[in-house]
């Protein structure tokens, strides 16, 4: 029996790490960190409310008895960000708050720390080669450098304390009820709205939600993961066009694509101030798994369609 405390609980990635280990309460106790109480786990879980991620949080009584942290609270993407300074904000949750957990963690005889860390860590678009664990960072919004700036800490505190950390980077992640881009373009299938996204011939990884948990519970316990960084997709790339044809045949509402040329696309965006939505939609970014697939023995759970299906059984409007 391992307990495993889970921060981000009520997130789209912590709540389903959640749910998974307590599918597995023949060895698992599963301890909760959330901002403000929750009625989700109050029976199920042990519950700790931290409110903010902040340097000033005593985590001793969550860290008790704990043999694994999942690390999935973060300050995310910010749309229309009115902060002074994004980066420091992004810096106080992601880097100061997530090393002052770290640091407790360590001190209280936590075995090993799991790092939901970003892709964008490597950079913002692929070329001629995916990315691979081991390129060079290149960090491309103040979140990522804040997600790239933990990573070394949490690197140099396993160094000195013997903590063991692993860092797993994703991509898009998607699945029922996804936030952001993903649940966007769903909303947009669902009402049958034509999308000028038809002629883009990009190559673009995702992760389905079950995939990227699965390989976060790989590596609460499996020997090998100890101080590594992993990427983690479903193994199957595709182009912005693809994908919308195969998410409207798994929510049944067929894409409505119209076959405009990427270049007047990236026209169009930078004339409205929309440079980042054309790069994401029209520009490629794959990651290699390969190092995740041999040295953990991973494979991923679900197809891209199964992942998709799954998520259009769960989309709610």
């Amino acid at each position: 029996m391992i307990k495993v405390m889970v921060t981000g609980a009520t997130g789209f990635v912590g709540n389903a790490c959640v749910q998974r280990l307590l599918t597995q309460d023949e060895y698992v106790n599963v301890a909760v960190a959330v901002r403000k109480n929750s009625l989700c786990w109050s029976d199920s879980a042990e519950q700790y409310i931290i409110g903010n991620l902040d340097t000033a949080i005593d985590w001793s009584g969550a860290l008790k008895s704990v043999c694994a942290v999942v690390h999935c609270a973060a300050r995310a993407h910010v749309m229309h960000d009115t902060t002074a300074n994004p980066l420091d904000a992004f810096r106080q949750i992601n880097v100061d708050g997530t090393l002052n957990l770290a640091r407790q963690a360590a001190v209280a005889g936590v075995k090993r720390f799991i790092f939901v860390s970003s892709v964008g860590v490597n950079g913002v678009e692929t070329f001629s080669q995916p990315f691979t664990e081991a390129d060079k960072a290149a960090p491309h919004s103040p979140y990522a450098v804040s997600k790239f700036e933990a990573e070394l800490q949490l690197k140099a505190l396993a160094a000195e304390t013997g903590l063991e950390v692993v860092i797993i980077r994703p991509p898009l992640v998607y699945g029922p009820a996804a936030p952001g881009n993903f649940g966007s373009l769903m909303r947009w299938l669902q009402r049958s709205i034509p999308l000028p996204l038809g002629a883009i011939h990009n190559q673009r990884s995702l992760v389905a939600l079950d995939n990227l948990v699965d390989l976060i519970v790989t590596c609460i316990t499996h020997p090998a993961a100890a101080n590594q960084t992993f990427l983690v997709s479903d193994d199957e790339d595709v182009s912005t066009t693809e994908l919308l044809i195969r998410m409207g045949q798994a929510m049944g509402c067929p894409a409505r694509l119209i076959p405009v040329p990427t270049g007047v696309l990236k026209a169009a965006a930078a004339l409205f101030g929309k440079r980042d939505m054309a790069q994401r939609l029209c520009g490629s970014l794959q990651v290699d798994i390969q190092k995740t697939r041999q040295l953990l023995g991973w494979t991923p759970r679900l197809t891209l369609d199964q992942g998709l299906k799954k998520a259009a059984e769960g989309f709610r409007p």
